[in-house]
């Protein structure tokens, strides 16, 4: 198939390209600038030049790549300070508004049959009820910082469902770990672990699911092969309590335990975001990607992946 991705130079587009090029397929990137091409050649996809927040310019690539597939992986995450969590996730919450909409009327316009997009089930489900979580429960209604995140991945993930002219798929990934991201051998996250200034706050409650880069984009081709109209969460077997990978994730690095911190603390230093991604964030569960997309992690839980990434 002819498959476009948009934001194939980023961490997740690395690891996809490729894959998506070995599997058969004739791969278009959607790259911002001319600085990018040769980065989307090396990866053995076909540059073609748009910025996402371009509405002309995106149907200009996307009628010149002619792609029966596009994939949505746009962002613009770099550190995130959970103090200002709005602010780390403007530019990307943009890129989910405008970038969607742009891509989706470029798709209409030139007849594409699937539209894969890029979602977040690592910080959004609502966070009442059950530890885990499955793509039938809502997403956080809660107001505070991460509302405005929350917010754009809804109009992101209604655009693309409600899109009846074509097989939307939202694939809710989990929080990344490995090679390009915010987990990956010598990241300022690892090292903020190894240095003891990554505490856990209250009683560490807060659930987390994790999956590795690879595995997530190894899903991703599934999704473009296989999938069908709906929303699929992409995390590892292992949804775990801060309270127990944070220590273990220490462990791994060397570092001695994590200090204890009350909340009040934690909101002082971490911000409100932070408490919530300490104590009360909903964990997912991967059992419909694995039914109905085929899909099994390689690395089925975040105890064997992290020890090759530390």
């Amino acid at each position: 198939m002819r498959v476009l991705v948009a934001g194939a130079t980023g961490a997740m587009g690395k690891e996809l390209v490729p894959r998506l090029v070995d599997a058969g397929h004739e791969v278009f990137a959607m790259i911002r600038s001319e600085s990018g091409r040769a980065r989307a050649s090396q990866l053995g996809a076909v540059p073609v030049i748009a910025d996402a927040l371009d509405r002309a310019q995106v149907e200009a690539a996307v009628r010149q790549a002619a792609p029966e597939v596009i994939v949505h992986q746009l962002t613009a995450i770099g550190h995130i300070d959970t103090r200002h969590f709005e602010r780390s996730f403007a530019a990307t919450d943009r890129l989910r508004i405008e970038g969607t909409d742009n891509l989706l009327a470029a798709a209409r316009a030139t007849g594409v049959r699937r539209f894969v997009a890029a979602s977040n089930g690592a910080f959004t489900y609502t966070r009442t009820g059950g530890p885990v979580k499955n793509e039938q429960d809502p997403l956080d209604r809660s107001p505070g910082q991460m509302a405005p995140m929350i917010a754009a991945i809804e109009h992101l993930e209604k655009a693309v469902l409600g899109a009846a002219w074509t097989e939307g798929i939202v694939l809710r990934y989990g929080a990344f770990y490995g090679p390009g991201t915010s987990m990956a051998p010598g990241s300022e996250q690892l090292e903020t672990i190894r240095k003891r200034k990554f505490p856990v706050v209250g009683d560490g409650g807060g659930v987390w699911s994790f999956v590795h880069i690879a595995d997530a984009a190894e899903a991703t081709v599934a999704a473009v092969e296989n999938g069908g109209r709906g929303v699929y969460n992409i995390v590892d077997d292992d949804p775990a309590p801060v309270a127990e990978w944070l220590p273990e994730l220490a462990a791994m690095l060397g570092a001695k335990k994590p200090m204890r911190v009350p909340r009040f603390i934690g909101r002082l230093a971490a911000g409100q975001a932070g408490v919530v991604l300490m104590t009360e964030l909903r964990g997912a569960s991967n059992a419909k990607a694995k039914r109905e997309l085929g899909w099994h992690p390689a690395h089925p839980t975040w105890r064997q992946g992290l020890q090759v990434v530390t």
